[in-house]
């Protein structure tokens, strides 16, 4: 089962706060919980509350203990922006654009665990078979080319008979 929870109208720009979500998504609420408290930026603060939000709609609405839920998303989406005048010099002005975004956090007790760990074996994984496929590929070719050398050995030794 899904719950989530939403942050609408927060004053931090996207970019700075999807720099925190990318951390949390796929991993349990516990550790997420964690990772936010100790990363210092104000987007964990905000991230935080929202998680906090959506733990907390789990265990009133849904009836899900906190311990088997997983982040399954985390997306941080632009709200709208408020644009401010600064004055500049000689009589012209430029324009400030203060950014807001809506993050929305869904929960899930259904997906499998994701750590860091696991995604960083499962690349070296992936890293090993294709450095085994390039090897394989390289023999392959060294034979042929070994293969029409002889060839060429053999139509040259016919030609000067």
């Amino acid at each position: 089962m899904e719950v989530r929870s939403t942050y609408k109208y927060a004053r931090i720009s996207p970019f700075k706060a999807r720099e925190v979500t990318r951390e949390i998504q796929g991993l349990p609420v516990s550790a997420a919980l964690d990772l936010l408290a100790f990363t210092p930026k104000k987007a964990a603060l905000l991230i935080g509350k929202t998680l906090k939000s959506a733990i907390a709609n789990a265990e009133n609405n849904a009836n899900l203990k906190p311990d088997g839920l997983v982040v399954k998303e985390a997306i941080v989406g632009e709200g709208p922006t408020v644009k401010r005048i600064m004055a500049r010099a000689r009589g012209s002005a430029s324009r400030i654009l203060k950014r807001s975004s809506h993050i929305r956090i869904v929960l899930s007790d259904e997906i499998q665990i994701e750590t860091r760990e696991t995604r960083k074996a499962k690349r070296e994984q992936e890293k090993k078979a294709a450095k085994k496929q390039i090897k394989s590929e390289a023999a392959e070719s060294a034979a042929a080319a070994s293969e029409r050398t002889a060839a060429k050995a053999g139509q040259t030794a016919k030609a000067r008979k």
